[in-house]
């Protein structure tokens, strides 16, 4: 491959990864944590011979303490938790960006499928902008997951409906609005004008209306 196009390749690389991590975030793995980005730690730790158990995904005792004992090796604060400085130095930041990705838009995804299952695709996506809008907000939590299971806020998390299988429509539309489509600017709520009875709710600005919901500020 020609140098220029290697290095134009590299550099949109290391960009793409970037992006992911300031966008996303990275997961941070401590004790309890499981999963594919565990066992790649863990590999790691195998290699530089602090870990003799198996990479089985499973942040233990013994993985706590290998973390602690690699972080102590290269001079990072110690404290046995795979954060972002441990995770980048063991070369395993885009891993761990691509599990919060992961997990955010599998959140994502159940909300807008359980809150806007049967509602036009634009509206699916309004909701998922919603629940992004009010990540940015100071009012709210600052991460999808402290949104969607903030006390109250989504009724589908009491009716059963959080936890129906996702349709591929509403994993497309969680996708959508990861990326940026944003058909309701700022609404941080929306309601059904059929059912709601909150006299607060039916009093904020209205930005637009979607199929079944009012999209409000």
């Amino acid at each position: 491959m020609h140098k220029k196009k290697l290095k134009r390749l590299c550099l949109g690389l290391f960009i793409l990864v970037f992006t992911i991590v300031n966008v996303y975030g990275i997961t941070v793995y401590k004790r309890g944590s499981r999963g594919e980005g565990v066992a790649e730690i863990q590999n790691v730790l195998l290699s530089e011979g602090l870990y003799s158990g198996s990479a089985d995904g499973i942040y233990g005792a013994k993985t706590e303490a290998a973390v602690r004992s690699y972080q102590e090796r290269y001079g990072l604060s110690v404290d046995g938790i795979a954060g972002e400085k441990t995770l980048t130095h063991m070369g395993l930041a885009e891993t761990a960006a691509e599990d919060a990705y992961a997990n955010d838009l599998y959140l994502l995804a159940r909300i807008i499928s359980a809150e806007a299952r049967g509602e036009p695709y634009m509206g699916q996506i309004a909701v998922g902008a919603v629940v992004l809008n009010r990540v940015k907000h100071p009012s709210f939590p600052n991460t999808i997951a402290g949104v969607i299971y903030q006390n109250g806020a989504f009724s589908a998390l009491y009716d059963g409906q959080f936890n129906e299988p996702i349709s591929e429509e509403s994993r497309r539309a969680a996708i959508d609005a990861l990326n940026g489509v944003n058909p309701v600017s700022d609404a941080i709520y929306y309601y059904n004008p059929r059912t709601a009875t909150n006299k607060w709710i039916r009093s904020r600005p209205v930005i637009r209306e979607i199929g079944g919901h009012v999209f409000c500020t």
